[in-house]
């Protein structure tokens, strides 16, 4: 991936739909999320995507408070500083709606940097789950193929108060 001037990179407005497209296109072990509450998009200076935010309601149901937002996803092509103006253009917008907080996960494998870098702090370590799916409420973790790309392994809480 060549390296891109940072200021020819640009947050555009994107919709769920072209970011969902996007996330299952680029993502290397998440489908794109069902739901959300807005997204964005960061182009070069071609205006070609390299990368997108969704924002949602937190996952974990005892977190979803009204004041609490998640970046479900942040999904870039590989270029340098993406994920990090992502993150960024996702918090102004959450501060400027009124949110309290935002969180997001990593995998444990992942570093972080991009979080670290943005001063989020750690919210707590999450047990492996193969599944969200619970008797009391199903869900589907599958594409129309049948393929599962949620990886079985922990992750990290960051948290951002704004």
């Amino acid at each position: 991936m060549d390296v891109l001037d940072l200021s020819t990179m640009k947050i555009r407005p994107c919709s769920l739909k072209d970011a969902r497209i996007f996330v299952g296109t680029h993502h290397r072990h998440n489908l794109p999320p069902r739901f959300g509450l807005f997204a964005c998009r960061l182009v070069d200076d071609n205006e070609e995507t390299i990368g997108v935010a969704i924002v949602d309601r937190p996952t974990a149901r005892m977190l979803d408070d009204g004041r609490t937002a998640e970046i479900s996803r942040c999904c870039t092509n590989g270029a340098a500083n993406a994920c990090s103006m992502l993150y960024g253009a996702c918090v102004r917008a959450c501060r400027a709606l009124g949110f309290d907080a935002v969180i997001t996960y990593t995998l444990q494998s992942e570093s972080g940097a991009s979080l670290k870098a943005s001063n989020w702090k750690i919210d707590q370590m999450v047990d492996a789950q193969q599944s969200w799916n619970r008797p009391s409420r199903t869900r589907i973790q599958e594409d129309l193929f049948g393929n599962q790309r949620r990886p079985p392994e922990p992750k990290v809480r960051w948290r951002i108060d704004l």
